[in-house]
């Protein structure tokens, strides 16, 4: 969900579902490069071909990287040294100057117009590429929540990583 107005372009009030006008009717807003960086198992097949297809979309617009980190990378048996690891491995992935988003069971309950507003947003933060980060099976460590700038979540329920991997690509195309 890149919104990308051309000044060339005719001024149109783009009406939202909710009857408001959208914020950046008419204004250019600088698209930033994405990466999304998930943790989990290898995908399946038919998810790696959705996640590719979104991700040729949204190309049109701006930069896109996948990265996907293995769960448990050193093999912890404890899972408290599992989301360290995991942690750690995202940490060294985020810029000082990305503007991160946390995808998170307890983050903020947002729509799809929500959503575009905070992509439309991060390009006026300064921020030079816009992180969305999806966590492992236990979640996310403590270095990569006190330094996301913001923390959503994509559904009341929780959904493992190919799952949200799917739903975040389409709400960024849409």
């Amino acid at each position: 969900m890149v919104v990308m107005l051309s000044a060339r372009l005719p001024t149109i009030n783009y009406a939202l579902p909710s009857g408001r006008d959208c914020k950046y009717t008419g204004q250019a807003v600088r698209a930033l490069p994405i990466r999304i960086i998930s943790i989990g198992k290898k995908r399946s097949e038919g998810v790696q071909l959705v996640v590719d297809e979104y991700i040729e979309k949204l190309k049109l617009y701006c930069s896109v990287e996948d990265a996907h980190i293995r769960n448990n990378p050193k093999n912890a048996r404890d899972w408290r040294a599992q989301v360290d690891h995991e942690d750690s491995a995202v940490m060294d992935l985020i810029r000082s100057d990305d503007w991160v988003v946390l995808l998170d069971e307890r983050g903020k309950d947002i729509g799809s117009e929500q959503m575009a507003e905070l992509v439309g947003d991060a390009g006026n933060t300064g921020a030079s590429r816009l992180s969305f980060c999806i966590g492992g099976p236990y979640g996310h460590g403590k270095r990569l929540r006190e330094r996301a700038d913001v923390s959503v979540k994509l559904s009341s329920m929780v959904l493992n990583h190919q799952i949200a991997i799917v739903v975040l690509v389409e709400q960024l195309y849409r």
